[in-house]
């Protein structure tokens, strides 16, 4: 396995640490006047998702992790877990809920997403930054409502709740930002 030196240390850096995986989210070179030079690093725990700050000195090395990130399909939810093929190998990976977490409110079948491994299992699935989902029940919108910023819960196809605009109804395709869960726009009437 390849270790990177201090003078390697880069944002978006991979590494392991005490057996797990993190991401260098931050690196700051620091020279002071009198003394040795050390770097400040922000590290992100790809397993949990925590996040710590660490100071390295010149010369210190850490482990690269064996991460590796590729494309994948949704196939079929089984159970509490989640089916995903790669598109080349037709290799399946089943994701636990808990690895998945709100991943479900954007699924629908065939859906392209990117998955990252960490020897060999899933540790993170990202849907695509922007899902388009089908209306299937919400209120219906009132007479003027147009105009101003009314909001009401709707169900989407996934069984997701999002909170639209009060002009979206039944059957209406809506865009989501599935890094934040709110509406973007209508698609189609």
């Amino acid at each position: 396995m390849a270790t990177y030196n201090t003078s390697d240390f880069r944002k978006g850096l991979k590494v392991e640490i005490d057996g797990e995986p993190y991401l260098m989210t931050d690196m700051t070179f620091v020279k002071p006047g009198k003394g040795n030079a050390f770097y400040k690093c922000r590290l992100k725990n790809l397993v949990r998702g925590t996040s710590f700050d660490k100071t390295y000195k010149g010369g210190d090395s850490l482990e690269s992790a064996d991460v590796e990130t590729t494309d994948v399909s949704f196939l079929y939810r089984q159970g509490e877990d989640y089916v995903f093929m790669h598109g080349e190998t037709f290799e399946q990976y089943d994701v636990t809920a808990e690895v998945a977490g709100d991943i479900w409110k954007y699924l629908k079948d065939g859906m392209k997403c990117v998955m990252t491994l960490y020897n060999g299992n899933a540790i993170i699935v990202e849907p695509p930054t922007m899902v388009e989902l089908e209306i299937t029940d919400c209120a219906p919108g009132a007479k003027g409502d147009t105009a101003t910023n009314v909001t009401k819960p709707a169900t989407t196809e996934t069984n997701a709740e999002f909170i639209v605009p009060g002009f979206i109804k039944i059957g209406n395709v809506i865009k989501v930002d599935s890094r934040t869960g709110e509406y973007v726009e209508r698609v189609s009437n």
